[in-house]
């Protein structure tokens, strides 16, 4: 009898140019001490997020996460051919009219705006649940029209009472995977199937500081001065990262049964997109002025029986460069070790699948096979994973 699948872990080495991929509230680098030594460090927030828009632009099921729902419920009320006053009322209204906490929003002199309300936590429902509340605001039209006050005991929201609820807890494909909290309304939380843990340099690291500055073009035609129009500082590092992410079969396909249209195909389709997307994706931060469009240099995909296993510990020590510099080499080669050491420990007859696909490492004997191209890598893993669904 063969292993059931549980869990996909998928270990990536990616070098990463002169960047700052993920900034503090400072607008410096984040970093991370481990083994005594600094390390770049970019956070699964920020990473998951680039996963998250590339996963969407791909399959185009799309999520909206936001505060200002009721705004949202507005515009698509103005392309029904609402008139702006209405529309606006309506929209707050609906905001309102959930189970969660709400504010009237202000302005930049702090003073109330008139039928804008923001809900306290964050709304996180499917792209094309807005035109379902636009819909309601339909069939209520004549009620949500009166100036919102959020003042009295009889409110025109209370006529949507349980209504909005209803649409609020609605999922797709993203939220199957990436799990979503809403504690004030009943039955929205759901649980991710997807663990991705901080991006970290295998090596140590240092922040370096780059001084710039910007010319004023008018002054410079006039020839009348001397000097920048601005100048200032920042950060940014290099480094070799290791990167790493599991999903859990068992909480993604109890999502996905939630919906009798969905199953085996469709944790098939977002298993491999997710993996696909963790390994295409890249957060945005600096983009513009760094281009660090960088792919894996080695990515590992196993299928294992008993738990996520991370290769993080491999690390603790930070490699060395090579001979001639260079960290890519000595992280896969850590790696490869590391696999063979954590499953000869863990025993045998966890992992049921195992592959790697790499840019020109042609001797890895403890990642599984070699594939030709990421595409080929996800598909045989995720073909292997869902052979037998984990129950």
């Amino acid at each position: 009898m063969g292993l059931t699948p549980r869990f996909i872990d998928i270990h990536v080495v990616q070098p990463v140019p002169y960047a700052n991929l993920n900034r503090d509230d400072t607008n410096s680098v984040k970093t991370m001490l481990y083994g005594d030594a600094l390390r770049t460090r970019i956070s699964s927030q920020s990473w998951k997020r680039a996963i998250r828009e590339h996963f969407q632009d791909t399959l185009g099921d799309d999520a909206l996460r936001t505060r200002r729902i009721g705004e949202r419920v507005t515009e698509a009320l103005l392309d029904r051919g609402w008139d702006k006053t209405r529309a606006e009322r309506a929209g707050a209204h609906v905001a309102a009219g959930s189970s969660i906490k709400w504010e009237v929003a202000k302005g930049r002199d702090k003073q109330p705006i008139t039928n804008k309300v923001l809900t306290n936590a964050l709304v996180y429902l499917p792209e094309d649940a807005v035109e379902e509340l636009a819909d309601i605001a339909e069939a209520h039209k004549d009620t949500l029209t009166t100036d919102f006050t959020g003042k009295g005991k009889s409110k025109p929201e209370s006529a949507l009472k349980g209504k909005i609820d209803k649409i609020l807890v609605k999922k797709n494909g993203v939220i199957n995977l990436f799990g979503r909290m809403l504690a004030e309304v009943d039955q929205a939380g759901v649980d991710g199937a997807v663990q991705v843990a901080h991006a970290f340099t295998t090596h140590t690291t240092e922040i370096e500081l780059d001084y710039f500055a910007a010319v004023d073009d008018v002054t410079e035609a006039k020839g009348d001065e001397t000097g920048s129009g601005h100048m200032g500082t920042a950060e940014f590092s290099t480094g070799t990262f290791y990167r790493f992410a599991t999903i859990d079969l068992k909480e993604l396909t109890k999502n996905l049964s939630d919906d009798s249209n969905l199953g085996l195909d469709a944790a098939r389709q977002l298993a491999s997109q997710f993996l696909l997307s963790f390994i295409e994706s890249l957060p945005q931060a600096k983009k513009n002025s760094t281009a660090p469009h960088t792919v894996p240099h080695l990515v590992h995909v196993a299928v294992r029986s008993d738990r996520p296993l991370s290769f993080a510990a491999a690390f603790e020590e930070p490699v060395r460069s090579a001979e001639h510099g260079g960290y890519v080499g000595r992280s896969v080669e850590g790696i490869d070790a590391y696999s063979k050491a954590a499953n000869a420990l863990l025993g045998p007859g966890r992992v049921a699948h195992a592959a790697h696909a790499s840019l020109h490492f042609d001797k890895l004997e403890h990642l599984g096979e070699r594939h030709s191209s990421f595409d080929a890598l996800v598909t045989t893993a995720v073909d292997a994973a869902l052979a037998e669904a984990p129950q």
